[in-house]
């Protein structure tokens, strides 16, 4: 199979995250990205050592499309988090297998980084510090990531929750209740009043 002569980052990183997009994360190889480039395998290490590699040039190419800037400055301050989160939320919305993949590069992707910069000083701008910083921007990035991750792989759309809703209600009424409410709330709904209830729990320093 001929070779390119030379690939850039961009070109490796876009065939990846096709591969992704397409077979998910347990289709992603270095033959699979091989294939999409019209070489072979052995040709693409000469490019990336490894599967990891490819799996973090993933994740910088989609956080590379994350707006880093800060958020207007005369926003109260849970409008400028909600302003950072909903970046992330909105780059990863094509490309939901990446997802749990930022959960294992994130102390090495510089767009994983940079994203995680511009929300620390968000919070320390409205007076976060020390500890009670660093549990806000844990917590945040955990609903980030588990929201996007239930939206994918487990939405209220789908056939669980209509599965629910049809529950004895004389055993579980609250659930079987919960699910036909669901039926009505659309992804942006419950991403953006999941996220508000817990901005409203923190603490305002």
């Amino acid at each position: 199979m001929p070779r390119p002569r030379s690939l850039t980052t961009d070109q490796l990183a876009s065939a990846a995250l096709a591969v992704t997009d397409r077979a998910g994360l347990a289709g992603l190889s270095m033959r699979t990205v091989a294939g999409e480039l019209g070489m072979s395998t052995m040709g693409l290490y000469r490019y990336v050592a490894d599967r990891d590699e490819l799996e973090r040039l993933v994740v910088d190419h989609v956080f590379d499309t994350v707006a880093t800037g800060p958020p207007p400055a005369d926003l109260p301050w849970e409008d400028r988090v909600t302003d950072v989160v909903v970046r992330v939320r909105d780059a990863f919305a094509a490309h939901p297998a990446v997802v749990a993949l930022t959960l294992v590069h994130r102390h090495q992707s510089p767009g994983v980084l940079r994203w995680g910069e511009t929300l620390l000083a968000v919070l320390t701008d409205a007076g976060f510090a020390d500890r009670q910083r660093l549990v806000a921007v844990r917590a945040l990035f955990s609903y980030l990531v588990g929201a996007l991750q239930l939206e994918h792989l487990g939405p209220l759309a789908g056939p669980g929750t209509e599965a629910l809703a049809h529950l004895p209600p004389n055993e579980f009424p609250y659930t079987a209740d919960n699910a036909r409410l669901a039926r009505s709330l659309g992804p942006d709904e419950e991403f953006t009043e999941g996220l508000r209830l817990l901005l409203r729990g923190m603490i305002e320093p």
